[in-house]
């Protein structure tokens, strides 16, 4: 799916490639919203949360990592879904797999529409207040940058194999440690300054803050904001297929994986605390969002410029298996169709001869459409990203690991093994029921007071 990308670095099949292929995906917009999270969850049960879900996701990616090939034929695999296959855990755990896998994909791209329009806005807003000053409202319409976004994408899932082209995972590397580490720097500033806001080891006040069942709502949703800033098993497999032989690829992975989550989760950590010490208990839901558009504007710009040009790419990535599945399935099932088939050759300036298919065009450009009025409406950062990571974090992260581990070491069952990894997996689907939960309620509440198509940064 996307290991094409992940093979154009210039260590590409060594652990440092895969470690850096790691902290690319796992690195990005989950960031934003981690000094919220802990200003639910305190200084005490906030650091836990983000050490308890590293300790979880590096566990779990080392016993996946050992499932990189078929236990019977010894031959690699390629993708998620056909490691699953490969370890006969019955269809419907293979059709589970291939719908928690797309419903993340469709999901993030609808996320990145919200993220991206916000990160627009905000450069605006910026623009705004230094001209007419602080005390201007410069309140924007997010639908027009939602739908400025959408055009990209549709003009941009047109290219043929975008996915493929080399210099994008070295791109959406840069942009995101660019973001991460100014919004980092601008909260260590922030503290430096002299800012002393409210701050607990227990997060947001009962009574002054939040009620206690907004406070309660809000910590499951923190949850699954944690769990979507760690989500990078999805594409685990397809880092692991670019890896050399020699030595064996799964001792590889679980040395790229250690070291990955270890820089990772320390980033993380200082994110989230520095941005909770900058922002106390009022911390906003993207922390590039808290310094008010204010001095320096510029910087705060390029921050936000950052996060659109990554995920501007970062979407096609997570397109582009969606529309292969989609038109592979079409040409299977209408096998004479010339709607389906036809294409016609044409030459395009730096790609060479691309087949235009009229087919292609008008699914591509549905389905982006579809994502782009979703995200209208339902605009709710925190609570989308929390979503994400409650549907994702549990199957894709815990279950399936863990199940193909013991299917392949023919753990007994009642052993202490066996108890351990499904009180794990038990554990772990009631805190991603829990985040979904949050994440629901928080959308629920949304929508008891916005109108669709109206919102405003």
């Amino acid at each position: 799916m996307f290991s094409s990308v992940f093979k154009c670095f210039i260590f590409a099949g060594t652990w440092v490639s895969a470690s850096a292929h790691i902290i690319t995906a796992v690195i990005g917009s989950g960031v934003l919203s981690l000094s919220w999270a802990i200003a639910q969850l305190g200084w005490i049960g906030g650091s836990i949360a983000l050490v308890v879900f590293s300790f979880i996701t590096w566990y779990t990616s080392a016993l996946l990592a050992d499932c990189c090939r078929d236990p019977v034929s010894g031959r690699r695999c390629s993708c998620y879904m056909d490691t699953v296959k490969s370890h006969h855990l019955g269809g419907i755990n293979i059709k589970f797999c291939g719908i928690a896998q797309y419903v993340n994909l469709v999901g993030v791209t609808i996320g990145y529409s919200i993220t991206s329009a916000i990160s627009m806005a905000a450069i605006k807003r910026s623009g705004c207040f230094h001209k007419k000053g602080h005390a201007a409202g410069c309140h924007v319409q997010n639908n027009m940058f939602m739908i400025i976004f959408g055009v990209i994408e549709i003009v941009l899932s047109q290219i043929p194999n975008f996915h493929e082209l080399s210099w994008l995972s070295v791109v959406a590397a840069v942009m995101s440690f660019g973001y991460s580490c100014i919004g980092l720097g601008l909260s260590i500033a922030k503290v430096a300054g002299g800012s002393h806001p409210t701050t607990s080891l227990t997060g947001t006040t009962v009574g002054v803050d939040v009620t206690s069942w907004h406070k309660i709502w809000n910590c499951f949703e923190a949850l699954g904001n944690i769990a979507f800033a760690y989500a990078f098993s999805t594409v685990l497999i397809e880092i692991q297929d670019t890896l050399k032989s020699s030595p064996p690829e799964n001792e590889s992975m679980k040395k790229a994986t250690s070291v990955g989550v270890s820089v990772t989760t320390m980033f993380y950590i200082s994110c989230g605390v520095v941005g909770y010490a900058a922002f106390g208990n009022a911390a906003p839901g993207n922390f590039l969002t808290g310094f008010g558009f204010y001095e320096p504007f510029w910087l705060i710009d390029i921050a936000n410029l950052c996060i659109i040009i990554h995920l501007v790419g970062a979407y096609q990535v997570f397109c582009q298996p969606i529309f292969k599945q989609v038109e592979d399935w079409s040409l299977k099932r209408w096998p004479n169709n010339n709607f389906m088939k036809e294409s016609r050759p044409i030459k395009l300036p730096l790609f060479g001869d691309y087949n235009f298919s009229v087919f292609k065009l008008v699914w591509r450009t549905c389905y982006v459409i579809t994502a782009t009025v979703v995200a209208m409406i339902f605009p709710f950062f925190n609570a989308i990203l929390g979503l994400l990571g409650a549907a994702s974090f549990w199957p894709l992260t815990v279950y399936f690991p863990i199940q193909m581990h013991m299917s392949r070491e023919n753990i007994r069952p009642f052993c202490w093994k066996w108890i351990w990894l499904n009180v794990l997996v038990v554990a772990c689907l009631i805190i991603s029921a829990l985040a979904a939960a949050g994440s629901v309620a928080a959308i629920a509440k949304s929508l008891q007071t916005y109108k669709p198509f109206s919102s405003v940064s």
